[in-house]
C-alpha cells in the first residue's frame, strides 16, 4: 500500500479541526465528510511537519486529539441508543403490517379484489423483498386457510362494498391481551377499515389497503435508517481507531523531542565541565 500524500501548504491556525494546523495531514481527510454529515478524522502523515518540529510543544495538539476523540465517541454513544430503538420498533411494525396483510387478502378474497401492490424499495434487494411476499401469503393456520377458501366463493353487491360488510363472512375470533397471562377471545368486525397507533395516545382508522401502504412505507424507512446507522458506527470506530493512532504518534514525538533535549542539555554541561578543568 502506498504511502499517503501529505498536504503542501500553510498551516491553518482555524478549519475543519478546530484549530489544529492542516500541514502534514493527508488531504482526504480535510473538510470531508461521510453521506450523514460526519467529518473525517484528520489522519497525520508527517508528524514533525505537523507539529511544527521535534522541539515545538505539543500539549495543545493532543488536548484537541483528545477533545475530537470525545465528540466521536458521544456520537457513537447516541446512534448505539437510536440503532436499540429502531431494532426494537422494526419486529413491532413488521408484525403489525403482517397482520393487517391478513384482514386485507381475507377481504379481498371475500370480495373478488386484488390486495393492495406495495412499491418496491430502490434500496431493498429482491431476496428481502420475497421474503416478506412470502410471509404475507402464508396463512397463520389451517383454520384460516378453511375461512379465506369459503370467503373466496362469496359474492357482494354494490350496497354490501360501500357498507363495508360481506354477507355469509364467518366470523373473524381471536384473543386479545388483558393481561400479562390473560387474554379474552373477541370477535373482529370487519368493515374494511383498522385502527392503527400513531403514538402520544393517538389511534386513527385507516382503509386496509392505505394500512398497508403506511405500514410498508414505515418499515421500509426504518430499516434504511438502521443500515445508514450501523455504517456510521463503523465510520466512527475508523475515527476513533485514526485519532488514536495520531494521539499515540505525536506523543512519540514528544517523547523523543524531550530525550534529545536531555542528551544536547548533558552534553553541553558536559563540555562546561570539560572547559572548567582545562581552566585549571
Amino acid at each position: 500500500m502506498s504511502e499517503p500524500n501529505a498536504v503542501a501548504g500553510p498551516s491553518k491556525p482555524k478549519g475543519a479541526f478546530g484549530g489544529i494546523a492542516t500541514i502534514g495531514i493527508h488531504s482526504d481527510t480535510i473538510d470531508k465528510s461521510n453521506p450523514r454529515g460526519i467529518p473525517y478524522a484528520p489522519f497525520v502523515t508527517n508528524v514533525d511537519d505537523f507539529v511544527g518540529g521535534q522541539d515545538a510543544g505539543v500539549e495543545g495538539i493532543m488536548g484537541s486529539f483528545k477533545e475530537m476523540t470525545s465528540k466521536y465517541q458521544y456520537m457513537e454513544v447516541s446512534l448505539q441508543t437510536r440503532r436499540k430503538g429502531i431494532e426494537s420498533k422494526i419486529p413491532d411494525i413488521a408484525e403489525t403490517l403482517k397482520v393487517v396483510k391478513f384482514l386485507e387478502a381475507r377481504r379481498c378474497k371475500s370480495l373478488g379484489t386484488q390486495p393492495t401492490v406495495v412499491p418496491k424499495d430502490s434500496n431493498e434487494s429482491d431476496e428481502e423483498q420475497d421474503d416478506e411476499d412470502a410471509l404475507s401469503d402464508e396463512p397463520e393456520s389451517e383454520d384460516e386457510d378453511d375461512l379465506l377458501a369459503e370467503a373466496n366463493e362469496l359474492e357482494a353487491s354494490d350496497e354490501q362494498l360501500e357498507s363495508g360488510k360481506v354477507p355469509g363472512q364467518k366470523a373473524l375470533k381471536t384473543l386479545y391481551e388483558l393481561n400479562d397471562t390473560l387474554f379474552a377471545e373477541a370477535e373482529v368486525e370487519e368493515n374494511g377499515q383498522v385502527g392503527l397507533w400513531l403514538g402520544a395516545n393517538t389511534m386513527l382508522m385507516y382503509p386496509l389497503g392505505e394500512a398497508v401502504l403506511l405500514l410498508s412505507e414505515k418499515l421500509s424507512t426504518a430499516k434504511k435508517n438502521l443500515n445508514n446507522i450501523k455504517e456510521d458506527l463503523e465510520f466512527l470506530r475508523e475515527q476513533v481507531t485514526v485519532m488514536e493512532v495520531n494521539f499515540a504518534r505525536v506523543h512519540n514525538v514528544s517523547l523523543s523531542g524531550r530525550r534529545l533535549q536531555k542528551e544536547g542539555d548533558q552534553g553541553k554541561k558536559g563540555e562546561h565541565v570539560k572547559s572548567l578543568k582545562d581552566q585549571d
